[in-house]
């Protein structure tokens, strides 16, 4: 549910405070309130950026994992007031540390994260399989992660030429993460958020 029925510019997105503490996606000039979901829901979150992290530390990159600490502008048909914040970003240090002084939205103009996960609620489950897919495909986000414990399944999204090649894994299925190659994890680990 959209919180005001006048849309509004990026710009202003990025100066709207209306005195609370509630997160906002901005689609199409919107404002959409995040929920803060399931514990399920965040369990997920917290699990996939501890078990990124300690991949990210094993092979020595310089990258950071951010769960929900980041924006990234979107385009929507051919406007781009849209910002998504995905429930884990995957990217390199320096471009986190761009954004010190700054409002944390990486910018169409600037590159993409290496890696989003978005974690499925009801209330999000269309965008997070279709507007958001076409969204980070254009975006050129090379892998995206769609969580899914309402249908028990983990998809990873590969990008090829703007549209990604999907990879659906359940069950005792070992993930298999082009960013990620050493990850040993199963759909089942991942979706109880337990080794």
């Amino acid at each position: 549910m959209s919180v005001a029925t006048q849309k509004i510019t990026f710009e202003d997105y990025l100066k709207y405070d209306d005195g609370t503490d509630t997160r906002y996606e901005l689609v199409d000039g919107e404002l959409l309130p995040m929920s803060l979901g399931t514990g399920k829901h965040g369990a997920i979150i917290r699990f996939l950026s501890l078990q990124f992290e300690s991949a990210v530390s094993a092979s020595g990159q310089p990258w950071v994992v951010l769960p929900g600490l980041v924006g990234i502008r979107s385009p929507r048909g051919r406007r781009w007031d849209t910002s998504r914040i995905p429930d884990v970003t995957v990217l390199s240090q320096e471009q986190w540390e761009e954004m010190s002084d700054r409002e944390a939205v990486i910018d169409f103009n600037e590159p993409p994260p290496f890696l989003v996960v978005e974690v499925v609620s009801s209330s999000t489950k269309i965008d997070d399989y279709r507007s958001k897919r076409s969204e980070y495909g254009v975006l050129d986000i090379p892998e995206y992660w769609i969580v899914d414990p309402l249908e028990e399944k983990v998809t990873i999204c590969t990008l090829d030429h703007q549209l990604y090649d999907l990879s659906e894994f359940r069950e005792s299925d070992r993930v298999e993460s082009p960013t990620f190659p050493d990850l040993e994890l199963t759909a089942t680990q991942i979706l109880a958020a337990k080794l």
